[in-house]
């Protein structure tokens, strides 16, 4: 409870809220102000401090969280793309997904592309394998198809090899394959060996949207996130994301008050051999922490060299960072520390962290790097000895769930024993060294946040594979800290964010389901009902529909992927959502007459009908009693 005189504008009551600060750990009202928690307690003390104008919001006993941080997402890029994208993220079987594919193909007009653009593995799928490319001709055989698996793959049709170009004279990129076959014609197959280079470079062939529809993209993109239960994120640059060329939109989102994700982000350079010139140019233009509290700049990264990239396609062997990273690193790095401006690196392999924890050192002896808050991003194989050199220099380490999508391929190459701490999670934990949870979405992982802290509780990959013991597991109030205050750190906003805290932002979420009491299987489709950032509602579903004061106009163009399927597992497409979720979850003795175990033909029924036994008993149909 507060001391704060302030009128409330908002209350929030009888509910269950899980604050994370340890001094209030629950509490079951909220009074909200300018944007901010003016006071926590139970429900007679904060509903006494309503006025006239006060907004009361009745939360019927549900489960409160505060609002998940993405510590590494390519929101800015992705948003672009979005309403271009056909997401394939938590459909579960191929069957399902090819019937997505073969529907957009059918509305989608020359000479645009139907893309799946990563965000899901073939290991998610029942029958565990990708399309063929004779499979994406038959469905399409006129309309280019581009699909991004993971980092290591894209499969390209008939009709999209031809859009591009590509012949038995194209030349593929250093680090890129283009498969051909036995008469030397390309066969669809890119694949990254280990560099993504030429995945990229074949996706940004396609049409791209105009500007205005880039600003519908994004917003449909954030409204997604929102419903997921996301408020913020930490943006990590990324290829072919040019500054500040490629953030007018963002930017104009932000001055026209339209975000409803807050948002840092950082800048990635885009030029190998020059990257001290982007640095020198942009530490001279713009300032660290420049902006609001709904998008500031965070510092520089993930990519900071291109001599340092190691990439993590554990398909292909780990690459060797060349003998001039140390070199060009330092050179980076020096210019980042005289300005004060922290940095997230790229290193997935505890070679290249090693490597370059040498030059932070050494950097370190002339320009110290304490106060500043620089991380490593992703660590999968970080080592204890790492761990110690990054608490020592008074850095982080920022993990994501990239290993419940690639994790069997990292078990192949290297045995389930190498995968137990893919990074050492826990360890970290305790070594008091910050460290905070995210996806690296949109193309390696999936965007969902609950697929994430499913990850970090059970440590199961989303195809069912068990890669750690419980010793590298956490419990679910850890695990929801990694996604909430530890990200604060990240981004220099401790105490601003990240809990139900007076003082503190109102951004917080109600989701379908008691994160703490649900089932460890239930986790990863968890969906939030009320999404709460700054003190408004920017997504409402379900007990709270039509309390949603942030409108998003239809997505753009009209044949958008967006329009029928939505994100996530194709939420949007009701009726055939309810048949993916509900007919393998069917537990039943019996078929019912009409419908056989599909009783999500039922259950998502248009038809007038209120009396369910009579009317469907008539017909012989027994959905009603499952």
């Amino acid at each position: 409870m507060s001391d704060r005189q302030v009128s409330p504008e908002l209350i929030l009551y009888n509910g269950r809220f899980t604050t994370l600060d340890r001094a209030q750990p629950v509490a079951t009202a909220v009074a909200i102000a300018h944007g901010v928690f003016t006071a926590i307690g139970d429900d007679a003390v904060i509903l006494s401090l309503a006025t006239a104008d006060t907004r009361l919001v009745d939360l019927r006993g549900r489960c409160v969280l505060p609002g998940l941080i993405d510590n590494h997402l390519h929101i800015i890029r992705g948003g672009l793309n979005y309403n271009l994208e056909l997401r394939w993220d938590g459909v579960r079987s191929l069957a399902d997904a090819m019937d997505m594919l073969k529907r957009q193909v059918a509305i989608t007009p020359a000479p645009q592309w139907v893309r799946v653009v990563g965000g899901f593995t073939e290991h998610q799928f029942a029958e565990k394998r990708l399309p063929t490319i004779a499979e994406l001709n038959a469905v399409a055989p006129d309309t280019p198809v581009f699909l991004l698996h993971l980092y290591d793959r894209a499969l390209l049709n008939g009709a999209a090899l031809r859009a591009v170009g590509y012949t038995r004279d194209t030349p593929a990129p250093p680090g890129g394959q283009i498969v051909h076959d036995g008469e030397g014609n390309p066969t669809g197959l890119l694949l990254a060996k280990p560099n993504a280079a030429i995945l990229y470079a074949t996706l940004a062939r396609g049409p791209k949207l105009p500007f205005e529809y880039q600003l519908n993209s994004t917003r449909h993109f954030m409204r997604e996130l929102n419903r997921l239960g996301v408020t913020g994120a930490i943006d990590a640059g990324g290829g072919s994301q040019n500054y500040p060329d490629d953030y007018a939109v963002i930017q104009q989102l932000a001055d026209d008050g339209q975000l409803t994700i807050r948002l840092a982000y950082n800048l990635f350079t885009q030029k190998p051999q020059a990257e001290k010139d982007d640095f020198l140019n942009w530490t001279r233009h713009s300032k660290y922490k420049q902006g609001d509290d709904y998008f500031r700049h965070n510092g520089a990264g993930e990519m900071l060299v291109f001599s340092a990239a190691d990439f993590e396609d554990f398909r292909q062997p780990r690459p060797d960072m060349p003998a001039n990273m140390e070199d060009d690193l330092e050179g980076v790095v020096r210019i980042l520390a005289e300005n004060r401006w922290p940095w997230r690196m790229h290193a997935t392999y505890d070679e290249t962290i090693s490597r370059a924890l040498d030059v932070f050192e050494q950097v370190n002896k002339d320009i110290p790097l304490h106060g500043l808050h620089w991380f490593i991003d992703h660590a999968e194989t970080i080592s204890d000895r790492s761990i110690d050199r990054i608490a020592t220099l008074g850095g982080g380490v920022a993990v994501q769930h990239r290993m419940a999508y690639q994790g069997e391929y990292f078990v192949e190459r290297y045995g389930s024993m190498a995968a137990e701490a893919t990074p050492p999670v826990a360890k970290i934990l305790d070594s008091g060294v910050p460290v905070s949870a995210g996806t690296d979405a949109t193309r390696v992982a999936s965007y969902n946040p609950w697929v994430s802290l499913a990850w970090l509780v059970t440590g199961l990959t989303v195809g069912g594979l068990r890669l750690y013991p419980q010793r590298n597991c956490l419990d679910r109030e850890a695990a929801l800290r990694m996604w909430t205050e530890n990200v604060t750190w990240f981004s220099n906003e401790v105490g601003k964010k990240g809990q139900i805290k007076v003082g503190q932002f109102a951004d917080l979420i109600v989701p379908d389901r008691d994160f703490f009491a649900c089932a460890e299987h239930e986790i990863a489709d968890t969906v939030s009902e009320l999404t709460m950032v700054g003190g408004k509602i920017v997504y409402s579903a379900g007990h709270f529909s039509g309390l949603q004061e942030v409108t998003v106009p239809a997505a753009m163009p009209d044949w958008s992927p967006v329009r029928r399927f939505g994100g996530y597992a194709g939420w949007a497409d009701e009726a055939a959502h309810a048949k993916r979720v509900a007919v393998p979850a069917c537990g039943c003795e019996h078929a019912c007459g009409v419908h056989g175990h599909d009783h999500a033909r039922s259950w998502t029924s248009r038809l007038p009908v209120d009396d369910l036994k009579s009317f469907w008993g008539a017909l012989g149909c027994a959905c009603w009693a499952v």
